[in-house]
């Protein structure tokens, strides 16, 4: 069993909040700030965080989380102004959190399923739909909701059944398409998307994981397009379709003989 009131620790995050204070006392900017004028700040760097994670940039990736510390330490003293907690009291509803959610870790009883374990801690008769927040990116509000109707039995066996939903709403979002009805093509595209994330759910990743891959692969074959069409004193904008698949699989043949 380990006790979590003595983990080790420098007291960085105390010397966080020292430095928050001191702006809020001295820099007339700092002072003026609330706790929603800083949300803007607080996404913006929550985004470069991921950012410099994905691109796998070290140094820029150890500037991005002290700036996102910085943010998670101005919430705080903000709050502990207004006197609605305080770095203790978050630190303390942190800690019961993770002692009631890791029971095998802390003496608490035997390992259980992170979502049931939230599950238990509802309401009675609270939905399982409660608490997801509102400001998620589609993508991963689709996740979420599938991941907690998951949790009471409401899934698929295995990564088959999302596929075959997936060519389902594939065909109907094409009958849709034929019909030029808008609002059914909005309707069958939202649910091809909704499937798809399920079907990467049950597959074992997440839809923004992927998607960001898919992205980056994208747009760095792209470039490459360019860069090729340009030594090749090809105009893009005046080739046609051919023309450009022509590149991008000149392109591709020459990634797949790179990692070959």
């Amino acid at each position: 069993m380990t006790d979590p009131h003595h983990f080790p620790g420098p007291g960085i995050l105390d010397r966080a909040l020292e430095l928050v204070r001191f702006l809020r006392a001295s820099c007339p900017w700092d002072a003026e700030q609330t706790a929603e004028s800083l949300i803007p700040h607080l996404l913006e760097e929550t985004h470069e965080v991921v950012d410099a994670i994905r691109e796998g940039q070290a140094d820029d990736l150890e500037g991005e989380l002290g700036d996102l510390l910085l943010n998670l330490a101005f919430q705080i003293v903000v709050a502990e102004e207004d006197g609605a907690m305080d770095a203790a009291s978050v630190y303390g509803r942190l800690e019961r959190k993770m002692i009631a959610r890791h029971p095998h870790l802390f003496g608490g009883g035997e390992r259980q399923e992170w979502e049931a374990l939230k599950a238990a801690e509802r309401a009675e008769g609270e939905s399982v739909l409660t608490g997801l927040a509102t400001g998620l990116d589609p993508l991963t509000k689709a996740f979420r909701l599938q991941e907690r109707v998951a949790s009471v039995g409401f899934d698929w066996d295995d990564h088959e059944g999302p596929m075959r939903k997936v060519a389902e709403e594939l065909d109907e979002t094409s009958e849709a398409i034929a019909a030029g009805d808008d609002d059914a093509i909005l309707e069958e595209i939202g649910d091809l998307l909704f499937a798809a994330v399920n079907l990467a759910r049950r597959a074992g990743t997440h839809p923004t994981t992927a998607l960001a891959r898919a992205n980056r692969k994208f747009q760095d074959r792209f470039q490459a397009v360019e860069r090729l069409a340009r030594s090749r004193d090809i105009d893009l904008r005046s080739t046609d379709l051919a023309g450009l698949d022509a590149l991008w699989d000149e392109v591709k043949a020459a990634e797949d003989r790179d990692d070959g």
